[in-house]
């Protein structure tokens, strides 16, 4: 499954630092599905079974802290 992954673009990235909205828009979906994933809780009710629902404060805080961090202090490596 993770090798049906792609890799963003470099200049999606660049124009995501610098505050393009569409590019914004493009990184949170490449990761929505990560998102979803660590924002996942599982809830046991009175006879014991449990339900996974995704928090949704939990996943709007990831997709702020994504966003803060790519505009604000995100650094490209050399190769």
């Amino acid at each position: 499954m993770a090798s049906n992954v792609k890799n963003l673009p470099l200049s999606v990235i660049i124009a995501a630092m610098s505050g393009d909205g569409q590019a914004l828009g493009a990184v949170l979906a490449h990761y929505r599905r990560y998102i979803r994933s660590l924002a996942t809780r599982t809830l046991t009710d009175e006879y014991g079974n449990e339900y996974y629902y995704v928090d949704e404060e939990i996943e709007k805080r990831l997709e702020a802290r994504l966003i803060y961090c790519i505009v604000t202090d995100f650094k490209i490596l050399p190769d």
